[in-house]
């Protein structure tokens, strides 16, 4: 019978040692002994703020430094905008340490939304102004189809002065480009659009000769060429001053 007992009392003893230290460790006792004080943080601070992470942070900073939970502290910070992640750790005794990874805007999305490098599709609120980037447009299951044709495009154009600066993509499916000169580009069917802009391209340096202005509109779609809308020359002034009413 004693040699039953004593493993019992053996497991029992042991239990009664970690105890204490799996407790303290996991925040159950003593969970507002050393206390976290310090807060470092590495950021790009291009879009996150230091006062929004600490913000986020201070209200799960109360408990000590083992009862501090790591992941509630990541869900905080990742709740942000423009957060694409977030790196929690502890340094002994006092410091929380926080690495944070920005998202870093590659195109609009459908004039409401981000896209970010690394595909994601984000919301901004107050709106974001930066004139520099792409318009993109089309049905939100076919993002990763947009966004590889105006890489396409980009490309097709690289030897022109002309800059794209947005790709639509209709319900119809139907493709068109624009440029920063302020032109539409039809495109239609993505089946043909390799060779529509192969044959647009190829006569291109002849269509701007002796042209000061560039076109307005294009439309690629017909069979075996494609139209051309050139700006309406504005009207000249009247000899003398200004025209008569």
């Amino acid at each position: 019978m004693r040699g039953v007992i004593r493993p019992a009392a053996w497991c029992l003893a042991i239990a009664l040692v970690m105890l204490p230290i799996v407790g303290v460790l996991r925040g159950w006792f003593a969970a507002d002994r050393w206390p976290v004080t310090r807060l470092t943080v590495q950021a790009e601070f291009k879009h996150v703020s230091a006062a929004q992470i600490r913000a986020a942070v201070m209200p799960r900073l109360g408990k000590g430094f083992f009862a501090l939970d790591l992941v509630a502290v990541q869900q905080a910070v990742a709740a942000l905008p423009w957060v694409r992640s977030v790196e929690a750790s502890k340094r002994w005794p006092d410091t929380l340490l926080l690495r944070v990874h920005e998202l870093h805007p590659f195109a609009r999305w459908n004039d409401r939304q981000l896209i970010s490098r690394q595909g994601v599709v984000f919301d901004v609120p107050g709106g974001y102004s930066d004139g520099t980037l792409p318009h993109l447009q089309g049905p939100d299951a076919r993002l990763a189809e947009v966004v590889g044709f105006y890489a396409q495009v980009r490309k097709a154009f690289a030897a022109t002065h002309l800059q794209i600066t947005g790709v639509v993509l209709t319900e119809r499916g139907s493709w068109s480009v624009a440029t920063a000169g302020g032109a539409q580009i039809v495109i239609g069917d993505r089946a043909q659009a390799s060779q529509r802009l192969q044959r647009f391209l190829a006569v291109y340096p002849q269509l701007m000769a002796g042209h000061d202005d560039a076109f307005s509109y294009a439309d690629l779609r017909y069979t075996n060429g494609f139209a051309v809308r050139w700006p309406q020359p504005s009207a000249a002034p009247h000899a003398g001053g200004s025209p008569r009413t």
